[in-house]
């Protein structure tokens, strides 16, 4: 496991700036034009039947090693670094990325309704926000169940428009909902997906008893002395967080 960075959060006013930024820093630093999503649909389209997590804590018995981040349990893999975005206005943890070989997995927590899921809903939003600022959607099938194929709109050095691909993912539980944003190249690139897929599955959800509105965000919490590896430091990481009272895409800072 790699280094623990700490980042901060201000308010955004212009919201497709933020998408710039985000999708440039999480592409890895590439500038070049991606206009190839349409192979790569017919390579992640493939019906797939949920059967796993993630999972809520009442559903797990083992004595399995996970880094506690509060409402969030994750599990670790070897090279990955993970940086844990803070709310400055709150002093709150409000996300966590997991870095790993050029890609990255961005993860929240939400209270959800105790019947009925949200992700449904959730998904037509941030297909909403994202072609509203001249992006493109595609709603698929993958293994977490129905996920999308984004294409967010970007400006390269050059002064073109260009677009970065990004794969938000979703989960309902037990009066939970978790979503994960996947950007780099296991936004496009199976084979790199796969070890942050089971990241995302590996993850154990602590809801509490609280009673919390749906889109309530969960507390998390940065990580204890069991993980000493980990050193603060102060870098940007993006969020994405169409979860707020009407859609959007916002950067953490």
């Amino acid at each position: 496991m790699g280094l623990f960075r700490r980042g901060g959060k201000d308010s955004t006013t212009d919201e497709a700036s933020a998408v710039d930024a985000a999708v440039d820093e999480a592409v890895d630093g590439e500038t070049e034009e991606i206009d190839e999503l349409d192979e790569v649909v017919d390579v992640v389209a493939e019906p797939f039947e949920r059967t796993g997590g993630p999972w809520d804590s009442a559903e797990v018995t083992d004595d399995i090693a996970l880094v506690d981040l509060g409402a969030i349990k994750l599990p670790g893999v070897q090279g990955m670094e993970l940086r844990m975005e803070i709310d400055k206005a709150t002093d709150t943890v409000s996300a966590a990325s997991v870095m790993l070989d050029g890609s990255s997995l961005q993860v929240q927590a939400f209270a959800a309704p105790r019947t009925d899921g949200i992700w449904d809903e959730i998904r037509g939003e941030i297909a909403e926000s994202v072609t509203q600022q001249g992006g493109s959607v595609d709603d698929l099938p993958g293994p977490f169940g129905r996920e999308l194929l984004a294409r967010l709109p970007i400006r390269t050095p050059e002064g073109r428009t260009g677009h970065r691909p990004a794969r938000f993912i979703g989960a309902d539980g037990p009066r939970w909902f978790v979503r994960g944003v996947l950007t780099g190249r296991a936004a496009v690139d199976p084979a790199a997906a796969a070890p942050l897929e089971k990241v995302f599955a590996g993850i154990v959800v602590v809801r509490g008893t609280d009673a919390r509105a749906p889109r309530d965000l969960l507390t998390l919490t940065l990580p204890g002395p069991a993980n000493p590896e980990l050193t603060p430091s102060e870098p940007e990481t993006p969020s994405f967080d169409p979860l707020t009272r009407g859609p959007e895409i916002t950067e953490i800072r």
